[in-house]
C-alpha cells in the first residue's frame, strides 16, 4: 500500500477482509485490525519509502501481521517488544510483573498515565497490550514489525 495516511484504513480493511474470509473470531479479527493500524500509521509517520508491505501469516491458533518499510526518516527509539514470560520493567513499574496495567486517562493514581508517555510510543504500547508477543527487524533496506494476535 502506499506510505500515505490513506494507506492506514486501507491495511486495516484488507486485514479484516482476508481474516474472515478465514473463519477467524471476530475478537481476532478486531484485535488484529488494531495492530496493523498502530503498525502501518508508525510506518507512515517514520519511514520514507513509498510503500509499505503488509502480510499475514495464519497458523493453528494466531495470526502474525508483518509491516515492512524501506528506508526510515528518523527511528524513534522503539520500546523493546515485551516476552510474555518476562516482565520488561521492574514490578510496580508500567509493565511490572501483571504485564501492562490499567491505562488512566486522566492520570489517576491506580493506572498508568497516557499524560506520562509521548506522542511517540503511545500505538506501540497498544500493540504490546494486544499481541501475544512482538518484535522488530531492522536491515540496511528497512524495517520489518511483527505482532501475534
Amino acid at each position: 500500500m502506499p506510505r500515505l495516511p490513506r494507506g492506514v484504513p486501507l491495511a486495516r480493511h484488507r486485514v479484516q477482509e482476508a481474516m474472515r474470509g478465514w473463519g477467524e473470531p471476530d475478537e481476532r479479527v478486531e484485535t488484529a485490525a488494531l495492530v496493523v493500524t498502530e503498525l502501518v500509521a508508525n510506518a507512515v509517520e517514520h519511514t520514507a519509502g513509498r510503500r509499505i508491505r503488509c502480510r499475514l501469516l495464519r497458523t493453528s491458533g494466531r495470526v502474525r501481521v508483518c509491516v515492512w518499510n524501506r528506508g526510515r526518516l528518523h527511528s524513534p527509539g522503539l520500546p523493546g517488544p515485551r516476552d510474555p514470560e518476562r516482565p520488561s520493567a521492574p514490578e510496580g513499574g508500567p509493565y511490572g510483573a501483571e504485564g501492562p496495567g490499567p491505562v488512566a486517562l486522566d492520570g489517576a493514581e491506580d493506572g498508568f498515565s497516557l499524560a506520562s508517555v509521548g506522542e511517540d510510543g503511545r500505538g506501540l504500547m497498544l500493540v504490546d497490550a494486544l499481541a501475544t508477543r512482538w518484535g522488530t527487524r531492522t536491515s540496511v533496506s528497512g524495517r520489518l514489525v511483527w505482532a501475534d494476535v
